[in-house]
């Protein structure tokens, strides 16, 4: 029984992990290394990341040209006599001076903006000439929503579930057929691992519908294990 690792093969392996190729310095390969590296990280981290704080946005702000990374939505204000809260602008009044507006209507290139302060007075602003005033808002709601409109739990346990069976019943089978092949030897070793091999070459699409026909006849339609046994016979033929 092999001994549990003592503190100086920890730091062995630390110091492996760690090593450069200057010694008092980082060498330039070791700069290109680390550059490398971060832009990997960058690369496979920056879409998770900027999905996640999709997630905490509202609808304006998704659809919102040009798009931003925090999940800002333009602020509006609620005005008597308008049914629904206007949108807020930074422009000019009548007298040049740069102020909050809300905007009543857009026709073409002209909106309709007025003062909230005084709504009966209305201007026209070419809305090249206004900036949306926007906020830091968080549609936490999205998280609710999700459990309210949809049945997320259930769903989370199907893919749990068929993930976990199809990788157990995968190890399983390609394990005992591994194990054959290479303790045994037998007539058509070669041709059998060749054929195992050739699977491969086989794009999964090509026998979606000849799958799809053969769940249907045996009555595994509209069941997890009509998608855990395809999934499995696949990867062990593949594998």
């Amino acid at each position: 029984m092999r001994p549990d690792k003592g503190p100086n093969e920890n730091a062995g392996m630390i110091k492996f992990l760690t090593r450069t190729r200057g010694c008092q310095r980082l060498d330039w390969t070791d700069w290109l290394s680390y550059f490398y590296l971060w832009v990997g990280l960058f690369t496979m981290f920056a879409p998770i990341l900027w999905l996640l704080m999709s997630s905490l946005k509202t609808e304006s702000a998704i659809s919102q040209s040009p798009p931003s990374f925090l999940p800002c939505s333009q602020k509006t204000v609620q005005i008597p006599g308008f049914e629904k809260p206007l949108p807020l602008f930074m422009t000019n009044d009548k007298q040049g001076t740069l102020r909050e507006m809300a905007q009543v209507r857009r026709i073409d290139i002209m909106a309709t903006m007025l003062d909230p302060a005084k709504p009966e007075a209305q201007i026209q602003v070419n809305i090249r000439d206004r900036k949306p005033v926007n906020e830091l808002n968080f549609a936490s709601n999205n998280c609710t929503d999700l459990f309210g409109k949809f049945n997320f739990g259930g769903y989370l346990w199907n893919s749990i579930f068929i993930t976990v069976v199809a990788t157990l019943l995968t190890l399983l089978i390609n394990s005992m057929a591994a194990f054959a092949l290479f303790k045994y030897q037998f007539r058509g070793q070669k041709a059998v691992f060749m054929l195992i091999i050739a699977t491969l070459m086989i794009p999964p699409t090509i026998i979606l519908v000849t799958v799809f026909l053969v769940i249907n006849s045996v009555g595994l339609l509209n069941s997890l294990w009509g998608v855990i046994l395809p999934a499995v016979t696949a990867r062990a033929c593949a594998d």
